[in-house]
């Protein structure tokens, strides 16, 4: 076995004698690359964003923008990294460094103020600067928001240059020096054909690197295959599997969890292929969520209609279907969605692999039907899709927070009458949950106010909302009830438009 290495800034550096839960942020740091921060340590704040080149959808290779603070540092063995400190190139003998055109843009426009957020907001937007098809998406005029076509007002903004705002949704400047920012994200051009990590992007990035890292009796394990993961696990009930690690990633630093043994399954090839078949899409449970979002390209619109509003940009260039389900939280944010899909999940085992619907796979507060060893491989979602579908995501902020209430409506309406009514809720139960009285409330009925008002009643039913620091039920009930009118008044905009 190969010695764990990560290469920073063209340079490449032993893991070792890191312990096996660092970050990505301490590492660096103790390597004397302070521009990456800790703000929040829990993928809030950005400061400790940096770039990792990833497979790309367009091109080779990606430079996607991450969160330091949530990765282990095993989990880059073999990768390649790049901070803010690596952005700029070298001057001539005894001359400054030559800024890069992102950080160029934000020191004239006056984007950095305390300074202490700057170079995560710059890796972030170094990122978008290196999308391959961000100069297809200008604006209509300049500074003009335009909304998805679901017309939920959670759509992106995109620059004259065709910079995506929602790239910067995961990064807090506490200075709110957000319109400096804004211009210097309008302002920044295209990457010139001599610049290096615009060419890295023409050649792939590093292979997924078997790993087998163990200091002070705790390991961190990268299986090569789907069968190496299944075996390992059989071998080790005690280990703790990650893909993303945007939710490990807190547990280490907010609550000091250790494990003894953690299986990264975020490489497997077997978990990160998207297909189209005949009757369903498959969506590996391995893909970020970003991958799934510019693979499908709005050819879900419930899922287009969730992915803005899972958190930040940040967050989704890690964070997996497959980790999103399978921590079983009632508040995740894809449950409802899936749940209104009807989608399933493939869960595979030593034995074999056994295809569930998503409505059978919650049996309790964070617990499912999956067995001991068994791991989600893909989520099915069937075909044909409902062509009326919402996502109501209620929480204190627009952006990049938790869900008080989720809300996913898939219907098919025929002639004014509901054919069929599929219907997702979280954040109203010990687990997500099918609103099935309030899909037979309408199931059959002419969509029309009053089936919609005696169905909001229904809705309003569903679940057994509680009290907490995010919401009390009764604000939740309130809120079912208002998801119904507010999808029925769009529709019925929609038609006379």
């Amino acid at each position: 076995m190969v010695a764990a290495r990560i290469t920073v800034n063209g340079k490449e550096t032993p893991i070792s004698p890191a312990a096996p839960h660092t970050t990505v942020l301490d590492f660096l740091r103790e390597r004397g690359l302070t521009g990456t921060k800790e703000g929040c340590a829990e993928g809030e704040c950005g400061a400790c964003s940096v770039l990792v080149a990833r497979p790309g959808v367009n091109k080779p290779t990606d430079w996607v923008a991450v969160n330091a603070c949530l990765v282990p540092v095993a989990a880059l063995d073999g990768q390649e990294v790049v901070t803010s400190e690596g952005l700029a190139t070298a001057g001539e003998p005894g001359a400054p460094a030559v800024l890069h055109p992102v950080q160029e843009e934000m020191a004239v426009r006056g984007g950095s103020q305390c300074g202490y957020c700057t170079p995560g907001f710059i890796c972030s937007m170094a990122s978008e600067y290196y999308r391959p098809d961000r100069c297809a998406h200008p604006a209509p005029a300049e500074g003009t928001e335009t909304a998805t076509s679901t017309g939920t007002g959670t759509g992106t903004e995109h620059g004259p240059n065709g910079f995506d705002l929602h790239a910067l949704s995961g990064n807090l400047c506490r200075c709110t020096g957000y319109r400096p920012i804004r211009d210097a994200a309008f302002a920044v051009g295209t990457p010139t054909r001599d610049d290096p990590l615009a060419q890295r992007r023409e050649q792939s990035p590093p292979g997924p690197a078997a790993t087998e890292y163990t200091q002070d009796d705790s390991a961190f394990l990268r299986p090569g295959t789907l069968a190496d993961a299944l075996r390992l696990l059989r071998e080790r009930p005690d280990a703790v599997v990650v893909a993303g690690s945007t939710d490990w990633g807190v547990e280490v630093n907010i609550r000091s969890r250790r494990a003894s043994c953690v299986v990264a399954v975020d490489r497997l090839p077997e978990l990160r292929e998207l297909r189209v078949e005949s009757g369903h899409i498959e969506i590996g449970a391995a893909q970020t969520l970003t991958e799934i979002e510019r693979r499908l390209d709005g050819s879900v619109p419930l899922l287009a209609e969730l992915f803005p509003q899972f958190a930040s940009r940040l967050i989704r260039n890690s964070a997996t279907l497959g980790g999103n389900l399978g921590t079983g939280s009632p508040i995740g944010d894809s449950p409802p969605v899936l749940l209104a899909l009807e989608a399933s999940v493939v869960l595979a085992g030593a034995d074999g692999e056994r295809e569930v619907p998503l409505s059978d796979y919650f049996t309790g507060y964070r617990q499912s039907v999956r067995r001991p060893g068994e791991l989600i491989r893909a989520v099915r979602v069937p075909l044909p899709l409902s062509p009326v579908t919402a996502f109501h995501k209620i929480a204190k902020r627009r952006f990049d927070d938790i869900s008080s209430v989720a809300v996913a409506f898939a219907l098919d309406i025929e002639g004014g009458i509901v054919r069929k009514a599929r219907i997702g809720l979280g954040g109203v139960a010990a687990t997500p949950i099918r609103a099935l009285d309030t899909e037979a409330a309408l199931e059959g009925k002419p969509w029309a106010p009053e089936t919609v008002e005696a169905a909001s009643r229904v809705l309003r039913n569903e679940g057994t909302p509680m009290d907490d620091h995010r919401a009390s039920a009764g604000y939740r009930s309130a809120m079912l009830g208002q998801s119904l009118p507010k999808l029925y008044a769009r529709t019925t905009e929609a038609v006379s438009s």
